[in-house]
């Protein structure tokens, strides 16, 4: 399937996470102020958030800041709200620091070892795959590309969210998986905030996806997304 779409498109790796710099502090108002800052230097004056998870409340937080700088959000499978649905990310955290690797294994067995490593925690293999994204060789060892240091410390702040009064005017679509938890299926206090914060939004789910849900439903996720955006 081949698909169009007018405008530029920018990926971003939050702090302490992919190609970004690491930071020992991490709130979403730093985050938003990082995508913030990102835009004035490359001269963005209004652009189209999406985020997933930590992203879409990084996305929430900068269209509730700024809406000024914000045409639409999009925020995937995360509400406005605390998340207390995924207390074993901090078991999932520490397994990932004790993951030893020798040196001098080739990437495929490097991954292959980490994930068996992993397996007794992080029990789904599909998160697992997700995990062993971050697995990174540097100078001849392998290292973890997020800096797990700082996300254990700022746990709190980021399962929290951050006190808004003022609600964000613009469009807003909040994309779901049908099995997952993190919007109002279990979290009833969900609904209320996102139309509290957001009055213009529109809540769909996309059947058969989990938390990843441009992972596990790719095409549908897709067309959620381009049946959003504005027509060119």
């Amino acid at each position: 399937m081949q698909y169009s779409l007018a405008g530029q498109v920018l990926t971003l790796d939050a702090r302490n996470h992919g190609s970004s710099p690491h930071s020992p502090l991490m709130t979403y108002e730093a985050m938003s102020l990082d995508v913030q800052h990102l835009l004035t230097q490359l001269g963005i004056h209004k652009c189209i958030l999406v985020g997933h998870s930590m992203g879409g409340k990084t996305a929430m937080v900068l269209a509730l800041q700024r809406p000024d700088l914000v045409e639409r959000l999009i925020s995937v499978d995360i509400s406005p709200t605390s998340t207390t649905l995924i207390s074993e990310f901090p078991a999932y955290i520490s397994a990932m620091k004790s993951v030893n690797i020798p040196a001098g294994l080739t990437r495929s067995a490097a991954r292959q070892l980490a994930d068996s490593q992993l397996s007794s925690v992080v029990q789904d293999p599909q998160l697992r795959q997700f995990l062993l994204t971050n697995l990174v060789e540097v100078e001849g060892r392998y290292i973890w590309r997020v800096n797990l240091d700082a996300i254990s410390h700022h746990f709190a702040d980021i399962m929290s969210f951050p006190v808004f009064h003022k609600p964000y005017p613009g469009p807003a679509l909040f994309l779901g998986g049908s099995k997952s938890p993190y919007i109002s299926e279990v979290e009833p206090e969900g609904a209320p905030e996102i139309q509290r914060l957001f009055p213009k939004a529109d809540v769909q789910f996309i059947e058969g996806a989990g938390h990843i849900v441009h992972q596990d439903k790719f095409e549908e996720f897709i067309t959620a997304v381009l049946n959003f955006l504005p027509s060119p």
